[in-house]
């Protein structure tokens, strides 16, 4: 059994080296995308079958936003980038879970030893990935900012030098918050998928029948958790820095 924090490179296109778990990332929008079209084909004023479940699934998104805003039209302003950022989530979230991640593929040798290369690997479980998704989440926040309030009065939230010591030491901290929440978002996700990633390896390992069902179940619903938890922040994020400071 061999664990590895880095994705194995499976081939390269054009000089880019394709790894297994942007594989996994790409099959993951394809299905998001395909889904989409399939929804959109042939709309009708009665919904009926993949209709139906794509407007349920995507009024209870709305709803939800809604309610944790206080405002439908803030809800559907925020709504194509939320709710992007969860379906994409938790399709890879999902994805890493079934059959055939992580068990098929082929034996290399390297360095004089065999070493088991497989052809999908969760792509949250590879930090490269939710680097990008956090990096997204925090500049799609500093552009909502500056579309609401101005790119200068955004930029006073941070540099207030002309306001007195205590808010140019309050701007500078929120401006460290900016950072931070890139690293909070990133290494949240990948722990919480890596770490179920292992769990499940082990539990494989050592009682391969029966045994793992009860965490493939359990790693369904924390793939839902965590695809939900980044969607929320991102969206609570949103609604803090579209918002007009009152004194």
């Amino acid at each position: 059994m061999e664990i590895s924090l880095k994705p194995e490179i499976i081939t390269s296109f054009l000089g880019i080296p394709i790894s297994n778990s942007l594989i996994l990332s790409l099959i993951s929008a394809f299905l998001l995308v395909a889904g989409g079209f399939v929804a959109v084909r042939s709309l009708q004023i009665v919904p009926r079958k993949v209709q139906n479940g794509a407007e349920m699934i995507l009024e209870s998104l709305l709803s939800f936003m809604a309610g944790a805003l206080g405002s439908v039209e803030r809800a559907k302003t925020f709504f194509p980038l939320v709710a992007s950022i969860f379906l994409f989530i938790l399709f890879n979230n999902w994805l890493g879970v079934l059959p055939g991640t992580g068990s098929l593929g082929v034996t290399e040798l390297h360095q004089g030893k065999e070493v088991f290369v497989p052809f999908f690997r969760s792509a949250n479980s590879d930090l490269n990935t939710t680097l990008a998704l956090a990096l997204i989440s925090v500049l799609a926040i500093q552009f909502y900012g500056i579309r609401k309030l101005g790119f200068f009065s955004h930029l006073s939230k941070f540099f207030a030098f002309h306001k007195g010591p205590l808010q140019a030491f309050v701007g500078l901290l929120e401006l460290i918050g900016e950072f931070a929440k890139v690293l909070s978002f990133s290494f949240r996700l990948f722990g919480n998928i890596f770490a179920g990633e292992v769990l499940l390896l082990i539990v494989m390992m050592l009682v391969p029948l029966l045994a793992p069902f009860p965490f493939i179940l359990l790693e369904f619903f924390v793939g839902f958790i965590q695809a939900l938890v980044f969607a929320m922040l991102t969206l609570i994020f949103l609604k803090v820095a579209t918002e007009t400071v009152e004194h």
